[in-house]
């Protein structure tokens, strides 16, 4: 029925050494639980903000000035100074005061950093917010198939590497660590790949730690070594865990695989907006009400240097048809940093987010519950996410890379799974239902992994319809060129 549905084809001739042992019955039957959740807005929420810009007259083009200068005045008027009370937040007092030190506006991209990582009160410092009970819902969190296929893409890739005895598997914002527990779940059969992983998660959420060491169900163990120190170990897989703070900390040397779902929406933004005198930066800046607004730097900011150099990948009738424009320097570095370590070690990168293959114009958004609020509404109690710019992160990998480095994709999220067997997968689980629920929420994860737009079978409630996330969702592969193309990428 579902296979109808969605008329998806499946290659059935990719990884057979794996797929079919991997495809069978999983030993829990227990499926993941969730809402559903409506698409997002194709525009900012963020409304109309007021401009600052230069008299002197320039031509409607990426390239910035020769020299760079800031010019400030007049962008910040401090509010009368009050004794009384105030109800601000301390990450809003933190945002004020370091607009106030500096004498004028922060960018999207700081606003942004800010509100999600502050080491104090940062969004995803403090919280589990993922989930139904969350503030939304990430594919892991859908359905255990997802992190089934992502370990079946994983395996293949080290076929492909020549099957090294030792691999670093890395994730880069794992959340819950549901990825990765579903991951090794599915590949514990396959004992000469688990135990030659050694698992590296960069997270900086102490919160989002403990989850992943629990759900990981992780034990700490003495093993003989210098200091004495005691190492982690997930029983899932018999594997030993790591956490970092960035990627540059994981070990160098050995071979690696790097997964980066959903992480790459998260990297900040700067957002440049075309006005009367060329291109201009969005900031963010403190009202006489003492409220957040958006004002225009009045002269080219450090950032459109980035500026520039997106609009140099991309085709003169694309920008012309733009008159906004979001560029993540953090997305081009992480990008460098990867091309620099599997260009050295071996292996390669699955990256998957929601994005676009091309320049990204005005996607920045916020989301508390659930449900889309205003960027500026009470920073640090929503998620901010932007789309993916697919084609910078092919460029930025070009560029870093030389001769070592192949881009593959993007393709959609719905032929990345589809090719790897979800449908056989899907089928089998349906098969070893013992409820009409667990069956029901299972044809729900299925479709939010792969169809687009509302699901056409659903009988439940109209606010509940599971909506598709296969299309909206792109995967691309960046591996060492001495592997091959790899699967499903061919």
């Amino acid at each position: 029925m579902l296979r109808g549905a969605l008329k998806l084809a499946t290659s059935r001739s990719l990884c057979n050494s794996f797929l079919r042992p991997l495809l069978s019955p999983h030993s829990s039957s227990t499926f993941s639980r969730f809402s559903s959740s409506s698409s997002p807005p194709s525009q900012n929420l963020a409304g109309n903000f007021v401009e600052h810009a230069a008299e002197d007259a320039s031509s409607q083009n990426c390239s910035p000035t020769s020299t760079i200068s800031i010019d400030r005045s007049g962008l910040y008027n401090p509010p009368e100074h009050s004794h009384g009370p105030s109800s601000d937040s301390k990450l809003v007092k933190h945002l004020k005061s370091i607009i106030k030190f500096r004498g004028g506006p922060i960018s999207v991209a700081e606003y942004m950093e800010e509100v999600l990582t502050n080491p104090k009160a940062g969004f995803y410092i403090n919280r589990d917010v993922f989930g139904a009970e969350g503030d939304f819902i990430t594919s892991p969190e859908v359905s255990q198939m997802f992190g089934e296929m992502v370990g079946i893409w994983a395996m293949c890739l080290w076929e492909q590497m020549g099957r090294p005895n030792k691999v670093n598997l890395v994730e880069l914002g794992p959340g819950r660590g549901t990825l990765m527990a579903d991951l090794l779940r599915g590949a514990s059969k396959f004992k000469n790949f688990t135990e030659l992983l050694h698992i590296h998660l960069v997270e900086c959420s102490p919160i989002l730690k403990e989850l992943q060491h629990r759900n990981l169900k992780c034990v700490d163990e003495d093993y003989n070594s210098p200091n004495n120190e005691k190492r982690t170990i997930s029983t899932i897989g018999g594997t030993p865990v790591s956490w970092h703070a960035t990627l540059e900390q994981v070990p160098s040397g050995v071979p690696t695989i790097i997964i980066a779902h959903e992480f790459y929406d998260a990297l900040p933004v700067h957002q440049f907006q075309r006005a009367s005198v060329g291109w201009r930066e969005k900031m963010i800046d403190v009202a006489e009400d003492s409220t957040f607004r958006f004002v225009l730097s009045s002269t080219p900011t450090p950032a459109s240097v980035f500026l520039a150099k997106r609009c140099k990948w991309a085709a003169k009738e694309e920008i012309d048809e733009l008159n906004q424009i979001e560029v993540s320097p953090r997305a081009m570095e992480l990008t460098e940093s990867i091309c620099k370590r599997i260009g050295s070690d071996g292996g390669g990168a699955l990256i998957i987010d929601y994005g676009l293959d091309g320049v990204v114009s005005d996607s920045l958004q916020a989301i508390r519950k659930h449900k889309f609020v205003h960027i500026l509404s009470e920073p640090g109690t929503a998620d901010l996410s932007a789309y993916v710019d697919f084609a910078s992160i092919r460029h930025s990998a070009q560029e870093a890379s030389g001769e070592n480095i192949s881009v593959h994709g993007p393709i959609t999220q719905s032929q990345f799974l589809g090719s790897l067997g979800i449908n056989f997968r899907v089928e089998t689980l349906l098969e070893n239902c013992t409820t009409d629920e667990q069956a029901e929420l299972l044809q729900a994860g299925y479709w939010r992994l792969v169809g687009e737009g509302e699901a056409p079978f659903w009988e439940g409630p109209k606010d509940k319809v599971p909506i598709g996330m296969g299309t909206r969702y792109l995967a691309m592969a960046i591996v060492n060129k001495n592997q091959g193309t790899p699967i499903p990428f061919q």
